[in-house]
């Protein structure tokens, strides 16, 4: 797992994997979830770090990715 990346780059990267523009992931958004998403209002949420955790799921649903968090090292104290 690579932690020094932000969510940018994150999302970036799934789009590349899955040849997927950001506009076709807006378009596929807004038709989920009845919202309106546009190419560049996503690429505001990424570069300002302001994207929803609901709008993370979404987008990780589309591109066939799961989120994963481990809660062991905030039990551990660390």
């Amino acid at each position: 797992i690579i932690m020094c990346m932000n969510i940018r780059e994150e999302v970036r990267i799934m789009l590349f994997s899955k040849q997927m523009t950001m506009t076709e992931l807006a378009r596929r958004m807004t038709e989920l979830s009845g919202k309106h998403y546009s190419q560049s209002l996503i690429s505001h949420k990424l570069k300002s770090e302001s994207l929803r955790y609901t709008e993370m799921k979404l987008i990780c649903k589309i591109l066939g990715y799961r989120i994963y968090i481990d809660f062991d090292e905030i039990r551990l104290g660390r």
